[in-house]
């Protein structure tokens, strides 16, 4: 019976590890264009820049005269590659952002 046990054990922990277990790809954060960015003028309000790129992910709450748009793509469990975006604001205004882009967004 221990033995049989013992063979039953094995097998059920044995497949928590079964290298053929299928890994998605994962997608998180705001998903922003090229197009979007060329949309972006100077002097544009906040709420303009909202429409335009969507809400940012990340706001300063320290220093509110920047916003932050990340995306992060991990395909199958492999390296994470990631994409940032600081748009930068004025008295509310927009005033310029830098950019830090993935050579391809793999989500279209």
């Amino acid at each position: 019976m221990q033995k049989l046990t013992a063979l039953i054990l094995t097998l059920v922990m044995s497949g928590c590890i079964f290298p053929g277990v299928y890994k998605i790809n994962v997608q998180q954060g705001s998903i922003v264009t090229d197009e979007e960015l060329t949309a972006l003028t100077e002097g544009m309000p906040r709420s303009q820049v909202h429409a335009v790129m969507g809400s940012p992910l990340m706001l300063n709450p320290v220093d509110p005269s920047r916003e932050y748009y990340v995306y992060t793509f991990q395909r199958r469990g492999g390296d994470i590659k990631e994409q940032r975006i600081v748009v930068y604001y004025d008295d509310d205004r927009f005033s310029h952002y830098e950019a830090q882009l993935l050579e391809e967004t793999p989500a279209y």
